[in-house]
């Protein structure tokens, strides 16, 4: 078995303007690092909105744990949040207000990491 088929990738578009989609993409990379996969989220278009201290904390969708909750429990267990770099740019965020663990990117890290061949799903 290849180092990469031990990688798993959840790319996320959406925050606010779905909500439910946020958190089912967190679930899922939570599932993944409770697999033993090294899992990356990958947040772009309104998905790295969630990568601004607060607005996590904004969403709770029934049935789910906050996400606020569900996107710290990744990153303690050893989870990675990319966030695109275009995208974060594009909506005038402040880096400043990165939550801990988020890492602004460009594709080309996304792409490094899944080189080889890499499970993933978008959300």
């Amino acid at each position: 078995m290849s180092a990469n088929a031990n990688r798993f990738v959840v790319t996320l578009t959406s925050s606010h303007d779905n909500p439910d989609r946020a958190t089912v993409a967190f679930v899922v990379a939570n599932a993944a690092l409770g697999s033993d996969r090294d899992t990356l989220v990958f947040l772009s278009v309104e998905g790295v909105r969630l990568a601004i201290h607060g607005e996590a904390g904004k969403i709770h969708e029934q049935g789910f744990a906050p996400l606020a909750e569900l996107m710290q429990q990744f990153t303690e267990n050893g989870g990675k949040i990319l966030v695109c770099s275009p995208c974060f740019k594009k909506r005038a965020l402040e880096e400043s207000a990165l939550i801990p663990g988020a890492v602004i990117a460009g594709g080309a890290k996304l792409v490094e990491f899944m080189a080889g061949g890499v499970s993933s799903v978008s959300y």
